[in-house]
């Protein structure tokens, strides 16, 4: 008789415990329309870093775009001129996206020249980014993005990007 009552309670409270127990290694599972095609993937990929200022990026839609592995690297300049990167996972890059905006930010892509071979895909996406959607451009630049496919859906790899300076100006393979 006590075993009998028991058992359910045992299930009751191991259901419980694992329902309430954070999943650190779950992935988000992504919209279909955001990993289908390479288009849903890019659209998606400027989506999640813009919006009104006060507003954070959308960290775990951005999360279900990535390879569990995938990297960030900013590209720039230093001081004096120097080149230089910045080679985060996508975890330290989120670290800087969780707080609200101080500013709009808006991204969007204005070309794109795609290589593909079997289930890897490389997009030079050139972008320009506002302060309010239709706003006047506050800089442009390229994202260099590496994506694969699993048979059923895209994964971003890694991306890079570099901004536009009076010294980098984009090449006109790069533009519309």
């Amino acid at each position: 008789m006590v075993r009998a009552v028991c058992q359910p309670l045992i299930v009751v409270s191991i259901m419980s415990f694992v329902m309430a127990t954070p999943c650190g290694a779950q992935r988000p599972l992504p919209a279909q329309e955001d990993v289908a095609t390479l288009d849903g993937i890019i659209a998606a990929y400027y989506d999640v870093v813009s919006g009104p200022a006060g507003a954070p990026c959308d960290v775990e839609r951005d999360r279900s775009l990535h390879d569990p592995n995938a990297r960030a690297i900013i590209a720039g300049v230093d001081s004096e001129g120097r080149p230089h990167i910045r080679n985060l996972t996508l975890s330290e890059y989120h670290d800087g996206c969780r707080e609200p905006r101080s500013r709009g930010f808006y991204e969007r892509e204005i070309h794109r020249v795609t290589h593909r071979f079997g289930s890897v895909a490389h997009v030079w996406s050139t972008y320009e980014w506002a302060e309010r959607p239709g706003g006047p451009v506050g800089g442009r630049g390229i994202n260099s993005i590496h994506m694969y496919h699993d048979g059923t859906r895209w994964w971003i790899v890694d991306w890079i990007f570099d901004n536009e300076r009076d010294d980098n100006p984009i090449p006109a393979e790069f533009l519309p």
